[in-house]
């Protein structure tokens, strides 16, 4: 249905209550996420599109309002408002909520899905569920982190097009929209509306790569049609299983964050802080092997998900059949190599500063081949492995082979060590293949270097309590060592692993939060904030032991550490209740997934 044609009206005031000043200044746990797979954005409390890239991930963002830098798109009541807003079910299509004296308006925001690698469609529909009032629409696109602005709008009827060389971008506008000439911000367009019960009044943002546009303009009740069935599609209904609603969410989050060539994203974001003043920033826009492969492991525990599986073995497999031992930590998307880092001159987000690129790409972390190994094996026995993914995991065994006493950065990229979680993630991994179909001279190439690995592994970094310590020459513990017996290194009944997780519970626990490791004379909570996923390590390590109650308190402790929309960054500072480092983290996400799954039906 096209939108009804409403009063044109005199384009309401700007006034300094339709918003704050800026964007990027709210709390990290207030923001939204809308994605379609090749790119995604986040919108902020006041209805502004506060961070988006394009054309991919870890491409230079248009709307960087999040870290203090121009590119907007707004949508607000011109009266004063309160804010909220929802997620549709099983979707990431979102519903900015305003509610002001004169009525309780929407917009109804979402990335077109699944997207496309050189366009994008954004969808924003206004609509009144009580009453009517005026609203404003501002709309500044700025290229380089919002540092270039798009000029020299070329109007024709209810579209605006303009290009920077590399770019373009069309706008279609609502009949009702009354175009403002004298738009507060330099180069933007800014729209004043009437929006009354009953009608809904849509604007179309497109995102082209290249110069030119050879289409006609999306019908956007045809694009939001496409979009409800395409995520009623890719998202379970994921009953009868716990939390099933931040189940669903997380599916949709992970979906929203694989590309074309099945690899997930980390974070959709760089240089949030993980601790105000610390300089601890990083751009996290890219895919690591071990990430991706705990989403491919989510994605195996939810019937209707395994494509979370599919794309994660598609995809760390031609990783490693491309670069053999020395596949890297981390890739773009298309398998290409991550860019170094370096600073972004911009102002950042408050209490941060600004990092494109990451180091991670010159390390070696051994684990990722265990964590491959894993995930082979989980595909495996569902039938899901064909030649090519075996051929995959015989690469991922000759590393642990070739390389396995080597110094390495490890799970926490620190200075290269022999980490144990690394050795006992091989561990993991290589008893798994052995027992998942795998030829005979396999599984006994495989079980003889796992009990190796563990010998070796027990003999320099077995403390002389009887658990587990971080490296022959760090005696303390690390919540990462629950992965041993979660993972299947070794049973949970193993005097090992029960020293290890009580050890773990009792010195890097802190009111049912759990926090990666102690830094030396420091409290928890001074250095960094709870490391989310660690709450879900230890409810899988609680459950495999046999304490299905503590677990669930694990569970739900780390899940109330979600923000207010539904979504987990990295890390939770839990003496000021702020989500902290970037947002959202695919990470966490997948470990939610795969521990409600295994706490069983609600």
């Amino acid at each position: 249905m096209s939108p009804t044609r409403a009063r044109r009206p005199r384009a309401p005031a700007l006034s300094r209550s339709a918003g704050p000043e800026g964007v990027g200044k709210s709390p990290l746990r207030d923001y939204a996420f809308i994605a379609d797979g090749e790119r995604g954005a986040l919108i902020g409390p006041s209805g502004d599109i506060a961070w988006m890239c394009f054309p991919t991930w870890s491409d230079s963002a248009l709307f960087a309002g999040l870290l203090g830098s121009g590119g907007v798109f707004r949508v607000t009541p011109a009266d004063s408002f309160v804010t909220g807003g929802y997620y549709e079910e099983r979707s990431l299509i979102w519903h900015s909520r305003f509610v002001t004296h004169h009525g309780i308006f929407e917009s109804r925001d979402a990335l077109s899905y699944p997207g496309s690698a050189d366009r994008a469609i954004l969808l924003r529909r206004l609509s009144a569920q009580h009453g009517s009032g005026d609203m404003v629409v501002e709309f500044a696109p700025a290229n380089d982190y919002g540092r270039r602005v798009f000029a020299g709008w070329q109007r024709e009827n209810h579209t605006f097009i303009a290009d920077d060389g590399r770019i373009t971008i069309r706008l279609t506008v609502p009949p009702a929209a009354e175009w403002v000439r004298h738009s507060p911000r330099a180069n933007g367009l800014t729209f004043g509306l009437k929006v009354t019960r009953g009608e809904h009044l849509d604007f179309v943002a497109e995102f082209i790569k290249g110069t030119g546009i050879a289409h006609n303009p999306p019908d956007p009740s045809q694009c939001w049609q496409a979009s409800e069935g395409a995520w009623r599609a890719a998202v379970p209904e994921c009953t009868n299983v716990i939390a099933s609603p931040d189940v669903a969410r997380s599916i949709a989050v992970l979906r929203s964050m694989t590309d074309g060539h099945g690899g997930t994203i980390a974070a959709a974001t760089t240089s949030l802080p993980e601790r105000e003043d610390s300089d601890r920033n990083f751009d996290y826009r890219f895919c690591w092997i071990r990430d991706v492969c705990y989403v491919g492991q989510a994605g195996a525990t939810i019937p209707g998900a395994e494509i979370l599986l599919d794309d994660a073995v598609r995809w760390v497999g031609d990783r490693l059949r491309s670069d053999k031992d020395h596949t890297s930590p981390a890739y773009l998307g298309n398998g290409e190599p991550i860019y170094p880092p370096a600073k972004l001159d911009v102002p950042g987000y408050p209490g941060g500063t600004d990092v494109v690129g990451n180091r991670v790409r010159e390390q070696f972390q051994l684990d990722i081949f265990g964590e491959a190994l894993l995930l082979f094996a989980r595909a495996s026995c569902r039938d899901r492995l064909d030649a090519e993914g075996w051929r995959a995991a015989s690469i991922a065994l000759e590393a642990i082979e070739n390389r396995w006493d080597e110094p390495e950065a490890g799970i926490w990229e620190l200075e290269p060590k022999r980490w144990t979680h690394s050795r006992l993630i091989c561990v993991a991994g290589l008893r798994a293949i052995a027992d998942a179909h795998a030829p005979r001279k396999w599984s006994t190439r495989s079980l003889t270097l796992a009990d190796h690995l563990l010998d070796e592994t027990a003999r320099s970094s077995l403390h002389p309590s009887g658990r587990w310590q971080r490296a022959p020459d760090d005696e303390r513990p690390d919540a990462s060592l629950l992965l041993a017996e979660i993972r299947g290194a070794l049973p949970a009944s193993d005097s090992r692993s029960v020293a290890t997780r009580k050890a773990i519970s009792s010195e890097l626990a802190k009111d049912h939060y759990l926090y990666r490791y102690r830094n030396p004379g420091r409290e928890l909570g001074e250095d960094e904030g709870v490391f989310l996923i660690c709450n879900f390590w230890m409810a899988l390590a609680a459950l495999g032991a046999g304490a299905p109650i503590e677990a669930a308190h694990w569970f739900e402790r780390g899940r109330a550490a979600m923000s207010t929309t539904g979504l987990f960054s990295e890390e939770f500072d839990a003496g000021e209740h702020q989500l902290r480092g970037n947002l959202p983290q695919a990470f966490v996400h997948a470990m939610l997934i795969e521990a409600a799954t295994a706490l069983g039906p609600c």
